[in-house]
């Protein structure tokens, strides 16, 4: 036996989680992975610009009502299938074990990669940083692995500890960002306060797609909520609850500060000066509101925020792998509880590795950190949430079609497929407009499918195509594991 066993981490019986998070804490969880701070000091003065310009926060609302819809589908399941993998296990339930198992490598990219996204937003906004005090100017990437592995560390540790750091850094967010508002409110702006944001015209300006595509990555996580069930107090009253609290207040509150970012520079201004740097557009506006104090606050929360938002999808991927390795998966070892922590901790060795991993790539890939790692990223993540979403709807319907369990036709039919539509109609906006995004358009600006976004377009299949490889191989090779898998996934 080695010194780890003995301690009891190793050779702890227990694959199960648990705790007794409530609505709050899981709320917590969940917008903190949203990150309230990082969206509107980094992805919404990137959807301004190379998105629809003044008409960006109206994508934010549109996107609130779409995934309104998917939520009412998504709370009937987590009362009538009683497991935590969230997409991973209701896909499962409804649309069958391949399927199941399509989705869960599906969600494994979207994390990831929404995940090494923002270490590279965190990685350039540490360098900036530093080297405005006067301290010497290091890569971006070596910043983004000193996050990586003090993420590690806490992600290693029981969950209620992660759920009281990302509580107390969201409260500061969300009170710095409605100060700044209300500064904006008070000063009526160079323009004057206006509803131009919501105006047809503005709305469908620019490149709207690409705008919806930063728009409904700003709420990725929220989803999370079914993940943390086994930790979760009273989890057939407080997942629900804690899904529709978080969609609805992420949709009212980005609404509103993305609102007050156009009106502090103008409808007809906010997009230039988007242009002259979208990576300190909220730092500049501070500085005009808040004055320098305030300025200096937001820089750290900015700072705050993004680590909150690695630690939360940290969080989610540790337990997707976990779930993944107690299906039969992934390594048996990855499906571990610590003993003393109650944590995922062999997955959350494995997921800081592979941050660690990608973070090399990138940098000898010589990859520029805002413009390239977290855009094309969050860009993938986004497709592969949308298309995650999308055939969720389907399962709940196909899922109570069949067994009948919940007969409430607005809970299992009527809004689930809304929500598919609205989805649907989503991811094909987003591949339409994705070569803009990263690039790749022609002389004229018109957008060409070239290497880069095609390649990156093709993750968002080939992953799925992993899990329905890796079903029919496990069915064919290991039957008794395929047996493990129907109780893991599909009942």
């Amino acid at each position: 036996m080695t010194q780890l066993e003995s301690k009891g981490t190793a050779a702890a019986p227990s694959r199960t989680l648990r705790g007794s998070l409530g609505v709050t804490a899981i709320v917590f969880m969940v917008v903190a992975a949203a990150s309230p701070l990082t969206v509107v000091g980094g992805a919404a003065p990137l959807g301004i610009l190379i998105g629809n310009g003044a008409g960006f926060p109206t994508l934010y609302a549109i996107s609130a009502v779409i995934l309104l819809l998917f939520s009412v589908g998504l709370a009937a399941m987590t009362r009538h299938v009683p497991r935590p993998g969230a997409f991973f296990t209701y896909i499962g339930y409804g649309l069958g074990r391949p399927s199941g198992l399509a989705a869960a490598w599906t969600a494994m990219l979207t994390y990831t990669t929404i995940q090494v996204s923002v270490y590279g937003y965190i990685g350039y906004l540490l360098e900036i940083t530093v080297v405005s005090l006067g301290g010497p100017d290091l890569a971006w990437w070596l910043y983004a692995l000193a996050v990586v592995g003090l993420v590690g560390i806490l992600g290693y540790r029981h969950i209620d500890l992660s759920s009281k750091v990302l509580g107390v850094l969201l409260v500061a967010e969300v009170a710095i960002v409605l100060a700044l508002v209300a500064a904006v409110v008070f000063d009526g702006g160079p323009e004057g306060l206006s509803a131009a944001p919501f105006e047809p015209a503005n709305v469908l300006s620019g490149s709207p797609g690409v705008g919806l595509m930063f728009a409904i990555a700003a709420f990725i996580g929220f989803e999370a909520t079914a993940i943390f069930r086994d930790e979760a107090r009273d989890p057939d009253r407080t997942i629900p609850r804690a899904t529709y609290v978080a969609v609805i207040g992420i949709g009212v509150f980005y609404t509103l500060a993305s609102w007050g970012l156009v009106m502090a520079w103008g409808p007809d201004g906010v997009l230039a000066a988007a242009a002259e740097d979208p990576g300190t557009l909220m730092l500049r506006t501070v500085a005009i509101y808040l004055g320098s104090v305030g300025e200096i606050i937001v820089n750290v929360l900015l700072l705050t925020s993004m680590f909150a938002c690695v630690l939360s999808f940290h969080n989610v991927l540790t337990r997707y792998q976990h779930a993944m390795a107690t299906a039969g998966v992934l390594p048996d070892r990855l499906g571990g509880v610590h003993a003393r922590h109650l944590s995922p901790h062999a997955s959350s060795i494995a997921q800081t590795a592979t941050a660690v991993i990608l973070t090399a790539v990138f940098a000898v890939l010589n990859l520029d950190p805002l413009l390239q790692v977290f855009t094309w990223f969050a860009g993938v993540a986004t497709l592969a949430i949308a298309v995650l979403m999308a055939a969720t709807s389907i399962a709940v319907i196909v899922y109570f079609a069949r067994n009948r369990a919940d007969r409430r036709v607005w809970n299992t039919v009527i809004a689930p497929a809304l929500g598919f539509v609205g989805l649907l109609a989503s991811a094909v906006i987003i591949v339409v407009y994705f070569p803009i995004m990263v690039g790749d358009v022609d002389a004229e600006g018109t957008p060409v499918f070239g290497a880069v976004s095609a390649g990156l377009l093709a993750l968002v299949a080939l992953f799925p195509l992993l899990g329905y490889a890796q079903a029919a191989w496990i069915r064919r090779r290991r039957p008794a594991a395929y047996a493990k898998l129907t109780d893991a996934i599909a009942g």
